[in-house]
């Protein structure tokens, strides 16, 4: 169903309605045959139509923003809300798809949604377009939307839009449904905000579990790990907390990328002084930058000498142009959609698995889920220790079936999400979610 028209407030809408009704399992799969999912070949049930896209005219601005819902479960989806120049209905749809890889791979009760904003969050009329977009969404975020950071959004700004709009935190859809709303929001709170090496638990649990996979990887092979390499494309606050935590672990960080350009060392970079000279958004101050390191171009840190590449920056940051510049033996995606499936395809057939965005970057989503349902405290070593586990575990078997049978890393993680969701087909209905 299409709908197209005005809004209160002067807003505009445009909804694209999927009907749900000849679905036959709460996790949104139909009864067609999955297609083609990528170039690699890999095929999911992920892979269907959305259950809603919701296309937002800003009155102020006339930017566009979107929603797009690809699956609920329990009548709930969890994504970020991304702001960039540039971002699109396409763009935010694949990532929607991503996050219910995220879930179920996961075995997360809730679907996969996303938010996008095309436009700068440099730019100073952004925390006014946020808000805006988030205030058009309400219903969304009232009762089943559970989002958070993104790119060009920090967590604490939009958690401040939500408290402005009444809201309190980003995960109010899910808080609502707790018996005690406000020790729930108690517990979230403490554990974003809990101290640990690096910043700030909710700001560097994703990119420690990036950390988790790369390090992961190097064992699927028995690298030592000093003796590891890795380039990162981003240092943000996905990149730079995995940055932190590759280096705390021993590995060599031998390239970073901003949007300024890249930073090469050899021997290694001075990650933690590196992240000292960051801005706002992610990039380094050259001024302070130490003089044994090399300034390159931007995309040079994709043709970089490492073990491990983490593009952790932008979408479609690999493409069938630039593969053949990839010159490490692991692609490890931090970023949501990093490798478009073309280049992915041709990767696998150079040999060069990449470990995809819904098992590498999964860290976040899945705990906060693990935060919300009260599986995990503000005790950080409990955090660390359940996402440290699962990582590897299942970067393990990724690799694992790679090496053995050459199964690209990306079939392999779609196969984790099916027993939970042929059991969701079984059971005829979705369970009751229970937020403690």
């Amino acid at each position: 169903m299409h709908l197209e028209g005005g809004g209160d407030g002067g807003y505009e809408f445009r909804w694209e309605w999927v009907d749900v009704t000849t679905m036959q399992d709460p996790m949104g799969v139909t009864g067609e045959e999955p297609r083609d999912m990528s170039g690699a070949g890999a095929t999911s049930s992920h892979d269907h139509e959305p259950l809603m896209r919701l296309t937002w005219t800003d009155p102020v601005t006339g930017t566009r923003g979107y929603l797009v819902v690809h699956t609920l479960v329990s009548g709930l989806a969890t994504g970020g809300t991304r702001m960039r120049a540039g971002c699109t209905v396409t763009e935010v749809e694949d990532l929607a798809r991503g996050m219910a890889a995220k879930t179920a791979t996961f075995g997360l009760p809730v679907g996969g949604a996303k938010g996008g904003i095309d436009f700068d969050p440099k730019d100073p009329r952004a925390v006014g377009v946020l808000e805006r977009f988030c205030e058009a969404m309400r219903p969304w975020l009232d009762a089943h939307w559970v989002t958070a950071e993104d790119l060009g959004v920090p967590q604490h700004l939009i958690d401040d839009v939500f408290a402005r709009l009444g809201l309190q935190q980003s995960y109010h859809a899910a808080i609502s449904r707790s018996a005690d709303p406000e020790r729930t929001l108690r517990r979230v709170r403490a554990g974003l905000t809990a101290a640990v090496p690096g910043g700030l638990l909710g700001d560097v649990i994703g990119g420690y579990g990036v950390a988790q996979a790369c390090l992961g990887a190097g064992e699927a092979w028995d690298w030592p790990v000093a003796e590891t390499t890795v380039a990162i494309q981003g240092i943000g606050t996905m990149g730079g907390a995995a940055a932190w935590y590759l280096h705390e672990a021993g590995m060599r960080v031998v390239a970073v990328a901003d949007a300024a350009g890249t930073l090469y060392r050899p021997e290694g970079l001075d990650i933690p002084a590196l992240l000292e000279l960051r801005d706002a958004f992610g990039e380094i101050d050259r001024s302070r930058v130490s003089p044994d390191v090399q300034l390159l171009p931007r995309d040079a840190v994709i043709s970089t000498p490492a073990d491990i590449l983490v593009p952790a920056a932008i979408s479609y940051a690999i493409t069938a142009d630039n593969m053949f510049d990839v010159a490490a033996k692991v692609v490890v995606e931090a970023a949501n959609s990093a490798t478009t499936p073309e280049a992915e395809a041709m990767l696998v057939a150079r040999g060069i698995p990449v470990i995809p965005d819904f098992v590498a970057n999964a860290g976040a989503a899945a705990w906060a889920w693990w935060l919300l349902l009260g599986q995990v405290g503000a005790d950080p070593v409990d955090s660390f220790l359940r996402l440290r586990t699962e990582m590897r575990a299942k970067v393990a078997l990724l690799l694992h079936q790679w090496n053995v049978a050459g199964v690209p890393p990306r079939w392999t993680g779609l196969e984790l999400a099916r027993p939970d969701r042929d059991a969701s087909a079984r059971a005829g209905k979705p369970a009751q979610l229970i937020i403690p």
